[in-house]
Protein backbone atom coordinates (compact mmCIF):
# COMPACT_ATOMS: atom_id res chain seq x y z
CA UNK A 1 0.00 0.00 0.00
CA UNK A 2 2.76 2.62 0.85
CA UNK A 3 4.57 1.41 -2.77
CA UNK A 4 1.38 2.23 -4.29
CA UNK A 5 1.04 5.66 -2.43
CA UNK A 6 4.52 6.80 -2.99
CA UNK A 7 3.82 6.00 -7.11
CA UNK A 8 0.46 8.25 -6.70
CA UNK A 9 2.80 11.09 -5.11
CA UNK A 10 5.18 10.82 -7.84
CA UNK A 11 2.61 10.82 -10.69
CA UNK A 12 0.94 13.48 -8.82
CA UNK A 13 4.01 15.78 -8.75
CA UNK A 14 5.04 15.10 -12.39
CA UNK A 15 1.46 16.71 -12.78
CA UNK A 16 2.07 19.29 -11.03
CA UNK A 17 5.61 19.72 -12.49
CA UNK A 18 4.11 19.84 -16.04
CA UNK A 19 1.58 22.58 -15.26
CA UNK A 20 4.08 24.61 -13.67
CA UNK A 21 6.40 24.47 -17.13
CA UNK A 22 3.35 25.59 -19.20
CA UNK A 23 2.89 28.34 -17.21
CA UNK A 24 6.69 29.38 -17.18
CA UNK A 25 7.42 28.60 -20.42
CA UNK A 26 4.30 28.50 -22.69
CA UNK A 27 4.52 25.06 -24.03
CA UNK A 28 4.31 22.13 -22.36
CA UNK A 29 6.98 19.54 -22.50
CA UNK A 30 6.80 16.75 -24.81
CA UNK A 31 4.68 14.04 -23.48
CA UNK A 32 2.61 16.02 -21.29
CA UNK A 33 -1.11 15.20 -21.50
CA UNK A 34 -3.40 18.31 -23.31
CA UNK A 35 -5.55 17.98 -20.32
CA UNK A 36 -2.78 19.02 -18.04
CA UNK A 37 -1.80 21.98 -20.38
CA UNK A 38 -3.92 24.51 -18.65
CA UNK A 39 -7.10 24.12 -16.49
CA UNK A 40 -10.31 26.70 -18.47
CA UNK A 41 -12.04 29.16 -16.38
CA UNK A 42 -15.05 31.49 -16.82
CA UNK A 43 -13.41 34.78 -17.17
CA UNK A 44 -16.66 36.88 -18.92
CA UNK A 45 -19.57 36.45 -21.36
CA UNK A 46 -18.22 35.35 -24.79
CA UNK A 47 -18.46 38.89 -27.55
CA UNK A 48 -20.06 36.28 -29.67
CA UNK A 49 -21.66 33.08 -30.77
CA UNK A 50 -19.72 30.24 -31.76
CA UNK A 51 -19.98 29.49 -35.27
CA UNK A 52 -17.35 27.39 -36.83
CA UNK A 53 -15.28 28.46 -39.79
CA UNK A 54 -15.40 25.31 -42.84
CA UNK A 55 -12.39 23.73 -43.38
CA UNK A 56 -12.31 24.84 -46.77
CA UNK A 57 -12.57 28.30 -45.42
CA UNK A 58 -9.59 27.55 -42.48
CA UNK A 59 -7.31 26.15 -46.18
CA UNK A 60 -7.83 29.41 -47.94
CA UNK A 61 -7.23 32.11 -44.87
CA UNK A 62 -4.06 29.98 -44.25
CA UNK A 63 -3.13 30.07 -47.99
CA UNK A 64 -3.83 33.92 -47.96
CA UNK A 65 -1.70 34.94 -44.99
CA UNK A 66 1.38 32.19 -47.31
CA UNK A 67 1.81 30.36 -43.40
CA UNK A 68 5.00 28.90 -43.29
CA UNK A 69 6.95 26.45 -40.72
CA UNK A 70 8.61 29.94 -39.18
CA UNK A 71 5.39 31.57 -38.40
CA UNK A 72 3.53 31.88 -35.10
CA UNK A 73 0.08 31.95 -36.18
CA UNK A 74 -2.29 33.25 -33.39
CA UNK A 75 -6.59 32.67 -33.93
CA UNK A 76 -8.41 34.63 -31.62
CA UNK A 77 -11.49 33.44 -30.81
CA UNK A 78 -10.49 30.12 -31.47
CA UNK A 79 -13.48 27.95 -30.98
CA UNK A 80 -12.72 23.94 -31.92
CA UNK A 81 -9.37 24.76 -32.61
CA UNK A 82 -9.47 23.91 -36.09
CA UNK A 83 -7.32 26.97 -37.36
CA UNK A 84 -4.46 26.58 -35.21
CA UNK A 85 -4.58 22.45 -35.72
CA UNK A 86 -4.49 22.72 -39.44
CA UNK A 87 -1.70 25.52 -39.15
CA UNK A 88 0.59 23.21 -37.48
CA UNK A 89 -0.31 20.16 -39.57
CA UNK A 90 -0.30 21.21 -42.64
CA UNK A 91 2.30 24.11 -42.77
CA UNK A 92 4.29 23.48 -39.58
CA UNK A 93 3.44 26.47 -38.38
CA UNK A 94 3.56 26.95 -34.02
CA UNK A 95 0.16 28.22 -33.37
CA UNK A 96 -1.97 29.73 -30.08
CA UNK A 97 -5.71 29.51 -29.92
CA UNK A 98 -6.92 32.08 -27.93
CA UNK A 99 -11.10 31.56 -26.72
CA UNK A 100 -12.66 33.33 -23.65
CA UNK A 101 -15.14 30.46 -23.19
CA UNK A 102 -13.85 27.20 -21.29
CA UNK A 103 -15.81 25.28 -23.36
CA UNK A 104 -14.13 26.10 -26.51
CA UNK A 105 -10.87 25.46 -24.74
CA UNK A 106 -11.95 21.57 -23.56
CA UNK A 107 -13.24 20.83 -26.91
CA UNK A 108 -10.04 22.60 -28.99
CA UNK A 109 -7.54 20.51 -26.59
CA UNK A 110 -9.54 17.13 -27.07
CA UNK A 111 -9.63 17.90 -31.31
CA UNK A 112 -5.81 18.45 -30.66
CA UNK A 113 -4.78 15.21 -28.57
CA UNK A 114 -6.66 13.54 -31.74
CA UNK A 115 -4.39 15.70 -34.06
CA UNK A 116 -1.47 14.59 -32.36
CA UNK A 117 0.31 18.46 -32.77
CA UNK A 118 0.54 19.23 -29.26
CA UNK A 119 3.95 20.75 -29.35
CA UNK A 120 3.27 22.75 -32.16
CA UNK A 121 -0.24 24.00 -30.64
CA UNK A 122 -1.82 25.47 -27.61
CA UNK A 123 -4.90 27.09 -26.22
CA UNK A 124 -5.48 29.41 -23.85
CA UNK A 125 -8.76 30.72 -22.10
CA UNK A 126 -7.99 34.17 -22.11
CA UNK A 127 -10.21 37.69 -23.39
CA UNK A 128 -8.61 38.50 -26.72
CA UNK A 129 -8.43 41.73 -25.52
CA UNK A 130 -6.05 41.24 -23.01
CA UNK A 131 -3.59 39.02 -24.46
CA UNK A 132 -0.26 39.52 -25.52
CA UNK A 133 0.37 39.00 -29.15
CA UNK A 134 3.61 40.54 -29.63
CA UNK A 135 5.39 37.04 -31.08
CA UNK A 136 2.40 36.57 -33.61
CA UNK A 137 3.68 36.88 -37.47
CA UNK A 138 -0.18 35.62 -38.46
CA UNK A 139 -3.27 36.45 -36.84
CA UNK A 140 -6.72 34.86 -37.79
CA UNK A 141 -9.98 36.23 -37.18
CA UNK A 142 -13.93 35.08 -37.41
CA UNK A 143 -15.29 38.03 -35.22
CA UNK A 144 -17.64 40.40 -36.06
CA UNK A 145 -16.88 44.00 -37.97
CA UNK A 146 -17.29 46.22 -34.34
CA UNK A 147 -14.80 43.54 -33.11
CA UNK A 148 -11.97 43.46 -35.30
CA UNK A 149 -12.48 47.51 -34.90
CA UNK A 150 -11.83 47.60 -31.66
CA UNK A 151 -9.16 45.30 -31.95
CA UNK A 152 -7.46 47.25 -34.87
CA UNK A 153 -5.20 49.49 -32.33
CA UNK A 154 -3.71 46.33 -30.69
CA UNK A 155 -3.02 44.10 -34.53
CA UNK A 156 -1.83 47.80 -36.06
CA UNK A 157 1.26 47.94 -33.00
CA UNK A 158 1.93 44.34 -34.13
CA UNK A 159 5.69 44.06 -35.96
CA UNK A 160 5.76 45.13 -39.53
CA UNK A 161 5.25 42.12 -41.94
CA UNK A 162 2.40 40.54 -39.92
CA UNK A 163 0.05 39.17 -41.63
CA UNK A 164 -4.05 39.43 -40.71
CA UNK A 165 -6.33 37.37 -42.34
CA UNK A 166 -10.35 38.05 -41.13
CA UNK A 167 -13.24 35.10 -42.30
CA UNK A 168 -16.29 37.30 -43.30
CA UNK A 169 -15.62 40.79 -41.57
CA UNK A 170 -13.57 43.19 -42.75
CA UNK A 171 -11.85 46.24 -40.49
CA UNK A 172 -14.27 49.23 -41.77
CA UNK A 173 -13.60 51.74 -44.29
CA UNK A 174 -10.94 53.13 -41.96
CA UNK A 175 -8.70 50.11 -42.73
CA UNK A 176 -9.70 48.52 -46.33
CA UNK A 177 -7.77 45.02 -47.05
CA UNK A 178 -5.00 44.62 -49.12
CA UNK A 179 -6.85 40.87 -50.50
CA UNK A 180 -9.98 39.68 -50.87
CA UNK A 181 -11.24 36.26 -51.60
CA UNK A 182 -14.85 34.70 -51.27
CA UNK A 183 -14.51 30.58 -51.05
CA UNK A 184 -18.21 28.89 -51.70
CA UNK A 185 -19.94 32.28 -50.31
CA UNK A 186 -17.94 33.31 -48.15
CA UNK A 187 -15.66 36.42 -47.45
CA UNK A 188 -11.91 36.31 -46.65
CA UNK A 189 -9.79 39.30 -46.11
CA UNK A 190 -6.13 39.69 -45.79
CA UNK A 191 -3.96 42.93 -44.33
CA UNK A 192 -0.11 43.19 -43.82
CA UNK A 193 1.32 45.50 -40.72
CA UNK A 194 3.32 48.37 -42.22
Amino acid sequence: MLKRASGMRVRGLRTVAAVALVAIIGMPPAGVPVEAQQAATKLREPDVIYVPTPQEVVDAMLAMANVTSRDVVYDLGSGDGRIPITAAQKYGARAIGIDINPERIKEANENLAKAKVGDRVKFLNQDLFETDLSDATVVTLYLLSSLNLKLMPKLKALRPGTRIVSHSFDMGTEWPPEKTDTVNGRSIYYWTIK
